[in-house]
C-alpha cells in the first residue's frame, strides 16, 4: 500500500487507509511512478499532490471543485483554481475575482494565490484529478483520480454537516450529483472560464452575476456557522 503522506491531517487517516488499500489506487500509483521514471513531467510536484488534505475534516465550510491541476510549469500548487504569487492570473480566476467584486465589493487582487481561503477560511479547494501531465489536460483523470475524489466528496457528505459544495460548470455539477441536500447545500453556476462565465445553464445561472459567494454565506448564517471572508489581499 502506498504510504499515507505525513502532511495529511489525522482526521483523514481512516479514509486514506481505506482507499489506498484498494487495487485502483495501486494501479494509479504504479502508473504515476512509471511516468516519472520515463521522464514525463507531472504537475503539481509530488509533495503537493495531497496538499488539500492538510485541512482537518471538521474545518471544512465550503468545497470548490475543479477538474485538473494547471498544465503549465509553475502554476499547479495542489489547490483548485489557485496559482502561486508571481504567476499570471488565469482567465477563470480573473472572472472569479470579477464576481467577488460584483457580489461583495472586494477589489481584485494582483495575484492568484488562494491559500488564504484554504488556510484561514475553511475552503477545501479540490481538483477532481490531483495530477496532470504537462500540457495535457485530462490526462490523469480517468487513471483513478476521479474515483478517488468522488470517494472524497462522498466522505465529506457522510461525515460532516452543513457544508456548501460549490459546483462551477457541468463537470462539477456531476461530481455533486449524490450530495445529500438535507445535510448540505450545492451551489451551482456555469463555469467561470471565458467560454462559460456568461452562459446560463439548464439548471444553473451564469457564473457572472450569480452572487454565489454571498449565497454560500447566507446558507452558513442560516445554520449558525461563521461566514467566510472571501477577500484575497
Amino acid at each position: 500500500m502506498y504510504p499515507i503522506p505525513s502532511t495529511i491531517h489525522q482526521s483523514w487517516h481512516a479514509f486514506f487507509e481505506s482507499e489506498f488499500s484498494k487495487p485502483y489506487m495501486t494501479k494509479l500509483f504504479d502508473f504515476l511512478t512509471e511516468q516519472e521514471q520515463q521522464g514525463v513531467v507531472i504537475y503539481p510536484p509530488r509533495n503537493l499532490w495531497f496538499r488539500v488534505f492538510e485541512m482537518p475534516l471538521d474545518e471544512i465550510k465550503a468545497i470548490v471543485i475543479g477538474q485538473d491541476p494547471y498544465i503549465n510549469e509553475g502554476q499547479a500548487m495542489g489547490l483548485s483554481f489557485s496559482v502561486p504569487v508571481g504567476e499570471k492570473i488565469p482567465p477563470s480566476l480573473r472572472n472569479i475575482y470579477a464576481e467577488l467584486a460584483s457580489d461583495l465589493g472586494f477589489e481584485s487582487p494582483t495575484h492568484g494565490d488562494l491559500s488564504r481561503w484554504f488556510d484561514q477560511e475553511g475552503i477545501f479547494l479540490l481538483n477532481a484529478s490531483l495530477t496532470v501531465e504537462s500540457g495535457k489536460a485530462g490526462s490523469h483523470l480517468k487513471r483513478g483520480w476521479q474515483q478517488f475524489t468522488n470517494a472524497v466528496l462522498n466522505y465529506i457528505n457522510e461525515h460532516t454537516s452543513h457544508c456548501v459544495f460549490i459546483a462551477w460548470g457541468a463537470f462539477a455539477h456531476k461530481c455533486c450529483a449524490q450530495i445529500d441536500l438535507s445535510r448540505h447545500q450545492v451551489t451551482k453556476t456555469s463555469h467561470p472560464s471565458p467560454l462559460g462565465a456568461y452562459k446560463t445553464m439548464k439548471d444553473a445561472p451564469a457564473f457572472l452575476g450569480s452572487r454565489c459567494f454571498s449565497t454560500v454565506n447566507d446558507y452558513l448564517t442560516t445554520h449558525n456557522i461563521a461566514t467566510i471572508n472571501w477577500e484575497i489581499k
